[in-house]
């Protein structure tokens, strides 16, 4: 199951890195024009602020594991991580956009916390 956890944090991991890497450098004006119309919705700080804790929530997917140190916060960042998720979800289909991408990180999510879970 050790193994099972680690792939699915390194698929989560790598797609939280790399969107909420963008989304903390990338103003929110380019944003928009990106395909994000969903940031007309938010405020700069707020968008920021999600990102952050996007990039976040990914390292506390893969360094407890790593390192051995505190392995409970693995899954702790996965509830967290699936809890933004969800809140994106919802985000998209509010505003009658694609919502699958966010689902299913949604999931991803959901089964690395029931696999740290089960493994720490």
């Amino acid at each position: 199951m050790l193994i099972a956890l680690w792939i699915v944090n390194a698929l989560l991991a790598l797609a939280m890195l790399g969107g909420g890497g963008m989304k903390l450098v990338t103003p929110k004006a380019t944003l928009a024009e990106r395909g994000m119309p969903w940031t007309e919705d938010f405020s700069s700080l707020s968008i920021k602020a999600t990102a952050a804790l996007e990039v976040i929530g990914a390292l506390g997917l893969i360094l407890p594991l790593l390192t051995g140190i505190a392995t409970i916060l693995t899954p702790i960042a996965a509830v967290g991580l699936a809890i933004i998720m969800v809140g994106a979800t919802v985000v998209h289909l509010r505003r009658h956009e694609p919502a699958a991408p966010a689902l299913v990180l949604t999931l991803l999510a959901v089964a690395s916390a029931v696999l740290g879970f089960l493994t720490v």
